[in-house]
């Protein structure tokens, strides 16, 4: 059965992410939002997340990312809709 009301979303940010506080500012504005999911840094220089909840908070923080913390230079994102079960809470996750 699809559920309507929530998702889940991997998202790829990039441009100037990595040593900005870009993941503990996504811990504090996801969980402020009541979204499970995690994020982490990525070898590549970019940050990974997945966000699950409801549709419009889910959405709501994407677009939140789109922005980041104030010394973040968000160049662009990459958004999928994730099918992975995700475990209740936000956290960070070790680098890779």
């Amino acid at each position: 059965m699809v559920d309507l009301l929530n998702q889940a979303v991997r998202v790829r940010i990039y441009g100037g992410v990595q040593g900005v506080w870009f993941r503990g500012w996504t811990v504090r504005e996801a969980s402020g939002r009541g979204l499970s999911g995690w994020v982490r840094n990525r070898a590549d220089g970019s940050v990974e997340a997945v966000f699950a909840g409801p549709v419009a908070d889910v959405q709501e923080m994407v677009a939140a990312c789109r922005r980041g913390p104030p010394a973040a230079r968000v160049d662009h994102i990459e958004q999928v809709v994730d099918s992975a079960v995700v475990e209740p809470g936000f956290f960070q996750r070790p680098d890779c």
